[in-house]
């Protein structure tokens, strides 16, 4: 190589390559759902408190508050030895008495071939025949007070009705407890809905869409359309009661936990932009707007909510039309060295 060509490269690496232009994008009016927010409690579609069937001493007691019973898991026991002997009582009756229904029906029909021979008199017959539906009559009530019998022992045993979670116990080991007394509470954290007082102001657009987007506390968003709207309005607030049944299964939410609940009422003109412009600096929250000049400046904004396109909603600060910075970071680095890309 000469000492012409290498002075020729030696002075390339000092020549800036041409910087490539600024990527942006224009802030747009599009017309979105207008929505509107509004506090809701958590409450269980399932809550049930499981009550005495029959009078008798607690034996044990399974579960304890805050824990998790699986649908149809034995809570309690009664002490079943009463049960038991009754149960014992009412099958030796019902053997008995199938016994004597056997003797009546051997002996009706030994007085009825006689009956055919003209050997016994009609009386005779219906008297046999007396015994027989009597004795058919004591199979029945066997039966009925066996099966009352076993009713009553399959009571000593309680089970959850549903899957969920103990909230109350109300009983001990070694108490006796009266029909009807109660015994647990409990509710299912599967089957959840959401209780809103909604404005009368906006409740006939709620009824015409039946639709809404439940927010939990760490943010997460649950869609439902199972609206249940109260028909009647609240004397003293003017409010109509909504409840928003949630998708079943456990999405981190207790009964009682503030939420909200956002409906939509209407449709309204909102700036949009490309969620990726917006840049966080440290409490500011700013886009870079770039002039027909090509001048760089940075604009602090408000912003409103994100759209479910990746696109975000600007309340303040910037007018449509206006060019924004699509690469934040890039676009720092240019109002550093002078503002002009």
């Amino acid at each position: 190589m000469t000492r012409f060509a290498a002075l020729l490269l030696s002075l390339s690496f000092l020549v800036p390559a041409a910087a490539e232009p600024l990527p942006t994008t224009a802030a747009t009016l599009e017309e979105l759902p207008r929505l509107r927010t509004l506090d809701g409690v958590v409450e269980a579609v399932q809550r049930a408190t499981v009550s005495a069937r029959i009078t008798g001493e607690v034996a044990a007691v399974y579960f304890d508050v805050d824990e998790f019973v699986s649908k149809d898991k034995v809570i309690l026991r009664f002490k079943d030895t009463e049960q038991k002997a009754r149960v014992a009582r009412a099958r030796a009756a019902l053997k008995e008495a199938e016994a004597r229904y056997a003797d009546a029906k051997q002996e009706f029909d030994r007085i009825a071939g006689l009956y055919r021979e003209k050997a016994v008199s009609k009386a005779d017959l219906d008297r046999a025949k007396a015994a027989l539906e009597a004795a058919e009559a004591r199979i029945e009530a066997a039966r009925a007070a066996l099966a009352e019998a076993e009713e009553q022992l399959a009571h000593t045993v309680v089970r959850a009705p549903y899957a969920g979670v103990v909230i109350e116990r109300h009983v001990e080991p070694g108490e006796t407890v009266r029909v009807g007394q109660p015994l647990m509470t409990g509710l299912s954290l599967e089957k959840l809905r959401v209780r809103v007082d909604v404005p009368q102001t906006v409740i006939d657009a709620v009824r015409a869409r039946r639709r809404a987007e439940i927010i939990a506390p760490d943010g997460q968003c649950l869609e439902s359309d199972r609206v249940t709207i109260f028909p009647v309005a609240h004397t003293a607030s003017h409010t109509f009661r909504v409840r928003v049944r949630l998708p079943d299964g456990r999405h981190g939410l207790y009964p009682g936990m503030l939420v909200k609940a956002r409906f939509e009422v209407g449709r309204e003109r909102r700036l949009v932009i490309p969620a990726q412009a917006v840049a966080h600096r440290s409490e500011v929250t700013a886009v870079y707007v770039v002039d027909e000049d090509g001048r760089v400046h940075m604009r602090q904004v408000q912003l409103g909510r994100r759209l479910a396109d990746g696109r975000q909603e600007i309340l303040a600060g910037l007018e449509a039309g206006e060019r924004v910075a699509l690469d934040p970071i890039r676009a720092g680095v240019v109002l550093k060295q002078g503002g002009a890309r």
